[in-house]
C-alpha cells in the first residue's frame, strides 16, 4: 500500500534518536492515538528502519509503509490496531 495515499494523524520527528529510543518514543506516541489512526515516524538511524517496524508488528500494530525520503532519512507509517 502506498503510504502517500494514507491520511496521517500524527507525525513524529525522531531524527537524531537511536534505538531503542526510536521504538520507545514511537510506542508512546501511538498510545495517544485512537484505533485506526496513523502515526508517521521520521528517523535517520538506519537500524531503526528495521527495528521499529519489527517491534511494532510484534506489538500487534500495522506497519503501512516504509519509505526512504532522503539520503539518510526514512519514514515509517504505522496504523494503530
Amino acid at each position: 500500500m502506498d503510504a502517500t495515499a494514507i491520511n496521517i494523524d500524527q507525525e513524529l520527528d525522531l531524527r537524531g534518536e537511536v534505538c531503542p529510543y526510536t521504538f520507545v518514543k514511537s510506542k508512546l506516541a501511538l498510545e495517544e492515538l485512537d484505533s485506526g489512526q496513523v502515526l508517521q515516524v521520521l528517523v535517520d538511524h538506519r537500524p531503526a528502519v528495521d527495528n521499529v517496524p519489527r517491534s511494532m508488528q510484534n506489538e500487534g500494530q500495522e506497519v503501512v509503509g516504509i519509505s526512504q525520503v532522503g539520503p539518510k532519512e526514512w519514514t515509517i507509517t504505522i496504523r494503530k490496531a
